[in-house]
């Protein structure tokens, strides 16, 4: 029952002090407002900096000289201006507006920082990120000691950072990332108290952060990757307890990384990398029991893996790679349910791998999804989770979790003993990359390859090379050997931070620089580390040809041929090893190419193959922009690869054959048989060839695009004469098939029932659209088979499942997405 409460009890006056007066309260504070007037200094400072911007006033907040009105003073957020003022109009009893938030963001806007922002000395946010603002910072902004919230982010902003920013005592959040600033950090930041976010990576600062900012205990956000800061990492640091995001990757700065990290323990994103010099260990995460995410890669840790992870239940993403640490993998690591990501390559860890895993289903995209992110979720619950222990000192047998179907697992140099009795675990080629390089070595039977990265045809060049496909769907941690065991590649590294990454990079460009464009129409990225290796090449010295595009930074406009645009200035950075020798520091392809996207560059180098094995390695270095002009833009990216001897080669060079050869009377009594034989085959292959010709041309009539047709016999073959062990479901089409081409490749062969009710007319409109659109989640329709009365569609053969197998498996978390609400549900 609820009861109400009558209000006839109360006296008038009550009801009038409780219910009307604060209406007329309100109304008369907004008739107020409405009559309230903009500081004459502020209007005349606003026309002039929107003027130097290139920028009008807008109809919504500029009326008659007087733009605190609208939206301006109204309930709408800034966030849904752009540009767009926010005022403040309670001065002078309600008759003076003060203009308190000003943004100007992501219009591209050119120019200098106009310092008419001086007269503006009520602003409380200013927001003035990703345009292309150059020029110096001018140190009247200094003046603005109501700022709480300044962002100039994305930009293309040089000279010294003014110390008069110091001044700026009551500001909460700064960003002056991706500039092109020099020097150091003032000290007179140090007087920033109440600072609790800084953003300063890519920024071009440089030197050792000074000894004032020890004072900055309010801080809980830094991001300070890819400047050029040196010296020791500050100890003081350590008393920043209140941190929980610390960005410190691609700097210049001496190891060991300080003990007193170990009191900051609220941290829930640590990310350390590139340690010049001094060994570190890893006591000072003992207490950061509520990370997410730790990346500690390539630090000169000595140190061996904590044995006991358990505390670190909330842990997602691991990266202890690139480091000396040593001993055995523990299994508690094994065993975190969270853990999707762990990158422990590169290391000197010894022993066999853990006997059990945790096959919990990574849940980090479960956090915050919305309606957009579905095919995210439902690509990364069947596909991803990621154990890189490639480069170790493991050997040993594999435990059978190596099979799991959402598994990516690189094993790769490493001292596994794989034989017949465990290599159909992983993907066919690992012992061709174990330390031992047994493919071919002592018996060299190849002079020469070339490789396009990441293309998906052969591609002769101009120069008559013969370009092989790299197609090989690589992600955080894989690799592939080609069946003729000629060349191999492997990548590990995740891009972090984005939604969907992507490994492989398209242009339909017109690239300059080069008579061979169809080379750099794809590239191969990698956000870590991407190696391509030559196997059974005959010894000697050899030219290495990698040519590479910058594909991901646009220079300028598309229309506008002389404007620049903020989306160009991310920067590439990365090293490139041959067998270990390092040939590029801070590769630029952008830089190599004058300045410019979309131009070819070429770089040749002469290089000595011993034990028949050539290993070429693509290694990113924390430096360069990671965001621009989306999240995970970064890592090495190589177009195409031509490896060509210097010298006269003994070998062959071609494919391997099984076949034995027979001759003497074999051969000859075969020869006379194998005459009269296929005079008779000929006029039969002839005739049905025909037949099936024009069958072909009748059914696929009116498609613009053609697909490949397979022969029914062929398919017939792949698949066993359909055999009913190979059936891998069924639908109302008719029964899906697993088969295998003569040339390896795996397919799914989707065949029509005779009692199906599809006719011809669906059967064209599924091949013409499935060949229209291509998608990363959609399987790739390979061709078709018309003969006869058969209709068949052969599909790109996929490992992972379908996804009820992945949902409903014991023991597993899923996240199932009901309007805006995520729900986290453990199937028992």
């Amino acid at each position: 029952m609820v009861v109400c409460e009558s209000h006839d009890s109360l006296p008038r006056v009550q009801l009038l002090f409780f219910f009307i007066l604060p209406l007329l309260l309100l109304q008369g504070r907004v008739a107020a407002q409405v009559n309230a007037t903009t500081d004459p200094n502020e209007v005349l400072a606003l026309n002039t900096i929107l003027e130097r911007l290139g920028l009008s006033t807008s109809s919504q907040w500029n009326f008659n000289d007087n733009p605190c009105t609208g939206v301006a003073i109204d309930q709408t957020p800034i966030n849904n201006l752009n540009p767009g003022i926010k005022c403040d109009c309670t001065y002078n009893n309600n008759n003076t507006c003060h203009i308190t938030h000003l943004k100007v963001y992501a219009l591209n806007v050119y120019g200098l920082v106009p310092e008419e922002l001086q007269n503006l000395p009520y602003l409380f946010d200013l927001n003035l990120a990703q345009n292309y603002l150059t020029g110096s910072l001018p140190a009247v902004l200094g003046n603005l000691t109501n700022l709480q919230y300044l962002s100039l982010g994305i930009n293309a902003l040089s000279g010294p950072i003014p110390p008069q920013l110091g001044n700026l005592r009551r500001l909460v959040s700064l960003s002056i990332s991706n500039n092109y600033f020099n020097g150091s950090v003032p000290p007179e930041f140090g007087n920033l108290r109440n600072l609790e976010q800084w953003y300063m990576d890519s920024s071009g600062l440089s030197g050792e952060l000074p000894q004032n900012l020890s004072n900055l205990r309010n801080l809980h956000t830094v991001w300070a990757s890819d400047n050029n800061f040196i010296g020791r990492i500050p100890d003081y640091i350590g008393t920043w307890t209140n941190l929980t995001i610390l960005r410190f990757q691609g700097n210049s700065f001496q190891g060991p990384i300080p003990p007193s990290f170990a009191n900051l323990i609220q941290m829930i994103d640590l990310r350390i990398g590139d340690i010049l010099n001094g060994s570190s260990s890893l006591d000072f995460i003992s207490n950061m029991t509520s990370l997410s995410t730790l990346v500690l890669r390539n630090n000169k840790i000595s140190d061996t893996i904590p044995l006991n992870f358990q505390p670190y239940n909330g842990l997602t993403f691991l990266d202890l790679s690139f480091n000396n640490i040593t001993g055995q993998v523990p299994q508690s690591l094994f065993n975190l349910r969270s853990l999707a990501f762990l990158f422990l390559g590169n290391n000197s860890l010894t022993g066999s791998l853990p006997r059990q895993k945790s096959t919990a289903l990574m849940n980090m995209y479960c956090a915050s999804i919305d309606r957009s992110s579905i095919m995210i979720l439902i690509q990364h619950a069947t596909l991803f989770i990621c154990r890189d222990l490639s480069y170790n000192q493991l050997s040993g047998s594999y435990p059978s979790w190596v099979s799991q179907g959402n598994l990516q697992l690189n094993l790769v140099a490493n001292n596994f003993v794989i034989d017949d009795s465990n290599n159909s675990n992983l993907p066919s080629g690992l012992n061709c990359l174990q330390r031992s390089i047994p493919c071919h070595r002592g018996s060299p039977i190849y002079s020469s390859f070339a490789i396009e990265c990441g293309g998906s045809r052969v591609i002769r060049s101009s120069d008559n090379t013969v370009y092989e496909i790299d197609n090989a769907n690589l992600t955080t941690a894989s690799y592939y050997v080609t069946d003729s065991t000629r060349w191999a590649v492997s990548s590990v590294g995740h891009f972090m931070d984005a939604a969907a990454p992507s490994y492989v990079r398209a242009s339909q460009s017109e690239f300059l620089g080069t008579r061979d464009t169809e080379l750099f129409l794809t590239a191969r990225l990698s956000p870590s580390s991407l190696r391509y290796y030559g196997l059974g090449l005959e010894n000697g010295n050899y030219t290495i040809k990698l040519q590479f595009a910058e594909i991901a930074y646009p220079d300028v406009f598309p229309d506008f041929p002389d404007l620049a645009t903020w989306q160009s200035l991310g920067t590439r950075l990365f090293n490139i090893y041959i067998q270990d020798d390092l040939k590029e520091r801070d590769f630029d392809i952008r830089k190599q190419a004058g300045g410019r996207s979309i131009v070819a560059v070429s770089k040749e180098y002469t290089v000595l193959v011993t034990d028949n094995f050539l290993e070429i390695h693509f290694f990113w270095s924390g430096k360069g922009t990671c965001c621009l002009p989306t999240q995970g833009s970064y890592g090495p990216l190589i177009s195409s690869i031509s490896v060509s001897p210097a010298f006269t080669p003994t070998v062959s060079n071609r494919l391997p054959s099984s076949k034995k050869n027979r001759a003497g009377l074999i051969a000859g009594i075969s020869v006379g048989v194998l005459v009269l034989g296929l005079l008779a085959l000929c006029g039969v292959i002839f005739i049905r060839q025909r037949k099936r010709i024009l069958n072909e041309e009748a059914v696929l009539t009116g498609l613009d695009v053609k697909p490949f047709v397979f022969s029914y016999a062929e398919l017939r073959a792949a698949t066993e004469d359909f055999s009913s062990s190979n059936i891998l479901g069924e639908g109302g089409f008719g029964l899906v098939f697993k088969g295998i081409l003569s040339n390896g490749r795996k397919v799914a062969v989707k065949k029509l029932s005779t009692t199906s009710h599809q006719g011809k007319g669906q059967f064209l409109t599924e091949i013409a659209t499935i060949s229209a659109v291509q998608h990363r989640n959609l399987v790739k329709l390979h061709g078709c088979c018309v003969d006869e009365e058969n209709q068949i569609l052969v599909y790109e053969y996929l490992e992972n499942r379908s996804l009820d197998q992945i949902i409903f498996v014991q023991g597993r978390e899923i996240c199932i997405l009901i309007g805006q609400t995520v729900s986290i549900y453990y199937w028992v």
